[in-house]
């Protein structure tokens, strides 16, 4: 299908796309069609420009305007470009190599294609050719859209959302696709934003500094200089009376002031300074770009070719009679308004400057829109964290940094790298930990403690960690979410994340492993695995669809999360509040167990009364004990083999600590009290301290305790019955 054509005067260009009305489709069911149009703009030579709509009707596309969209992500357009005969040769002039390698030039017809991937933004198409006469360049502009998201709404959100947060993280370089942008008087103005700024002003510096160079600003400048009688144009009145005694002496020489014009004025000497400086960093990011595998041989000409031309300015034998630049002791009118001078001053102050995402003249490129969604969900994430902990700012403590990545631009860091801790009153309530990879490398720094991946390595992008304190002090459930920037088709009026996706949450959570270094044993680690996407359909919909069903049943599903759709996100957040108000025993008890095996919750608790007489009484006081014994009765209604916790009643005192059952066995009483005390058999508790489960010994209500000795109940009977929160009024005796 010809979706686009354009007619020049050396040239006919035409851009083919086999499925371009699925993509279409897609766009106009994910975005809307009111938002699927795109400015196009041209050099000079165009005769006409005509985009092929519905029903192969032709519109007419006037330079500078807005007509429907003809370039999407992540699909291919064949391009013809058929040369009149005066062209002899003709090549597809992209800063990227492998787009230039897709063209060929053969009988004069240049042909090739191109794939945008997940490049959105402005973009151009650069052909450069010789006719017989010149080297020509031609540029064909326009915007490439997301079939995903709305490019003029989300990428503006999702981008402002990042910087927000980091600063210059979403610029990048060598990409097929730009955004305007404008200077800003505050701010960092790292080497990415110089070279942007000074790529769309070079051609207006050089010109200055040449305007500036072939007619100069002078000024008069008084010499001293000594001359014979015969050189004298005109008799100062003070020599007259020397030169009348000396009237006789033809070599005498006589010494006169004289007004010359110099080029070492301030501004000149700011123009060399301007050139030096700028050359200097141009040629040193030049070299760090051409070190790029991916920048294309015209790209190289281009950058070598400018980087000589602020060389040879400098070695202009205009520059050996003016001076070094000292600063200005005042603002200078020359600068500010004088022809060349004027635009020389005005680049130099631009590349002094930082960048604001609000539109303006020059170029700015950023990363990929999966890697800038996969950032933000990131970021969305740790605040939906954030306000269901309902913590403040000073309770949220971000261990995360930028590192340097390619030429000058910068990457969240992974792993340990890059989390997030959540506290409360020092206390830690959950971890969020962005794009850890787990390898078999010792020296692996990206990966996360105690974690153990005995087959290939695993990189979920999102990892959660919730701090549980209800069974075991400082127990670590974990969540994993990953951030795909895809749809796969519409369900119920529901967009759908990808098979694949939701195959690799399932990777995840049988691939990665707890090293238990105790117990000397591997255990599951990850509990759930959530996809998050950029969908969109009803929230009531969305909430009874499959991939959201399917988290209440095996825990793997996925989130539709998109900028400025609170509905949808409202559905996350109250996900993430089930997880955090969860309790332990609650979370394991969801965990589908492998057939013919049983998983033990954990949550029965005894509750016995230790007196003084006991010889581990001190120890209980402590929290160091290690054993447990019954008196000569134990209750037949407590089930042994479901106990899992013990908590000492102190005779008088209440309770506090929380022990680990690890054993229950029978001894005799010699054996309980250490010496003769006859051989009945007792009932032993073997221990292993856990936690405190009050921050101080407290008094509970114990008139159920059977036999006056033992309560055997739930720690979330503990926690919620209201006999078992106050003792202020328990005056029970044992």
């Amino acid at each position: 299908m010809d979706l686009l054509t354009i007619e020049h005067e050396d040239f006919t260009m035409i851009v083919e796309c086999t499925k371009f009305d699925s993509i279409w489709n897609k766009a106009k069911g994910n975005v809307g069609e009111d938002d699927l149009y795109s400015t196009y703009s041209w050099s000079e030579g165009v005769t006409a420009v005509r985009r092929t709509a519905d029903g192969n009707e032709e519109i007419s596309i006037e330079n500078g305007g807005k007509a429907p969209a003809t370039f999407f992500d992540n699909t291919d357009y064949p391009v013809w470009v058929e040369f009149n005969n005066s062209v002899k040769d003709a090549q597809f002039g992209s800063i990227l190599q492998n787009d230039n390698d897709r063209f060929s030039f053969r009988r004069h017809i240049l042909a090739g294609f191109i794939n945008y991937g997940n490049d959105i933004g402005r973009s151009e198409i650069q052909i450069n050719y010789h006719t017989d006469n010149e080297a020509k360049t031609f540029r064909f502009g326009f915007e490439v859209l997301s079939t995903k998201l709305d490019y003029h709404r989300h990428w503006r959100a999702i981008a402002e959302d990042i910087e927000r947060e980091y600063r210059m993280l979403s610029l990048d370089y060598l990409r097929r696709t730009f955004h305007g942008f404008s200077p800003d008087q505050n701010g960092e103005h790292p080497d990415i934003v110089w070279w942007s700024i000074f790529e769309g002003e070079q051609q207006k510096f050089v010109k200055a500094c040449r305007n500036i160079i072939d007619r100069p600003r002078h000024r008069l400048h008084g010499e001293e200089a000594y001359v014979r009688a015969d050189k004298l144009k005109h008799i100062p009145h003070k020599i007259e009376n020397e030169l009348a005694e000396h009237r006789k002496e033809p070599a005498h020489l006589y010494r006169l002031e004289q007004q010359i014009q110099t080029n070492d004025t301030q501004e000149n000497r700011f123009l060399k300074f301007a050139i030096k400086q700028i050359g200097k960093r141009y040629d040193d990011l030049r070299q760090r770009i051409e070190a790029t595998k991916t920048v294309s041989d015209t790209k190289r000409q281009e950058m070598l070719a400018m980087s000589e031309t602020l060389k040879r300015l400098l070695q202009n034998p205009f520059f050996r009679t003016v001076g070094k630049f000292k600063g200005m002791n005042q603002e200078s009118l020359v600068l500010q308004k004088a022809t060349g001078y004027s635009q020389v001053y005005r680049t130099w102050n631009l590349l002094r400057r930082a960048y604001s995402l609000n539109d303006g003249l020059y170029r700015l490129q950023t990363k990929d829109i999966a890697t800038l969604y996969e950032i933000w969900c990131f970021i969305e994430v740790s605040h939906i964290v954030k306000e269901q902990l309902h913590l403040a700012d000073d309770d949220v403590e971000h261990q995360n940094r930028m590192e340097m990545n390619g030429v000058f631009t910068w990457e969240l860091g992974k792993g340990e790298h890059s989390h997030i801790l959540f506290r409360k009153d020092g206390v830690e309530l959950a971890e969020l930990v962005y794009n850890p990879k787990n390898t078999d490398r010792a020296d692996d720094s990206g990966g996360m403690k105690d974690w153990e991946v005995p087959t290939v390595p695993q990189k979920p992008d999102i990892v959660l960690q919730l701090t549980k304190n209800d069974l075991q002090r400082g127990m670590k459930m974990t969540y994993l979410f990953d951030a795909k920037y895809r749809i796969d088709g519409k369900d119920n009026g529901v967009d759908v994340p990808p098979d694949d996706a939701i195959n690799q949450m399932h990777r995840y959570r049988d691939a990665i492993y707890y090293k238990d270094y105790d117990a000397k044993a591997l255990k599951k680690e990850v509990i759930g695995g959530y996809i998050l996407f950029p969908g969109d359909g009803e929230p009531t919909k969305v909430a009874v669809s499959k991939f959201r069903k399917t988290i209440n049943e095996v825990n793997i599903g996925a989130f539709p999360l998109r900028p400025k759709d609170v509905e949808n996100r409202r559905l996350l957040e109250q996900f993430i509040e089930e997880l955090i108000n969860m309790k332990s025993y609650e979370t394991i008890a969801h965990v589908i167990p492998q057939k013919g095996a049983y998983v033990e919750v954990g949550n029965r608790v005894l509750i016995g009364l230790v007196k003084e007489d006991n010889p581990q009484y001190q120890k209980f006081l402590d929290g160091s004990a290690t054993m447990y014994y019954s008196g000569q009765q134990f209750p037949t209604t407590i089930a042994l083999q479901d106990l899992h916790f013990f908590m000492p009643y102190i005779k008088e005192k209440g309770v506090r600590d929380v022990y680990e059952i690890t054993q229950v066995r029978t001894i005799t009483s010699k054996e309980a009290k250490g010496y003769d005390a006859g051989d009945k058999l007792r009932i032993a508790f073997i221990l292993r301290y856990v936690r405190k489960q009050f921050s101080k010994i407290q008094r509970i209500y114990t008139n159920k305790m059977k036999q006056n000795t033992f309560i055997d109940t739930t720690f979330d009977k503990l926690e919620q019955d209201e006999n078992y929160a106050s003792s202020q009024n328990d005056n029970f005796e044992l």
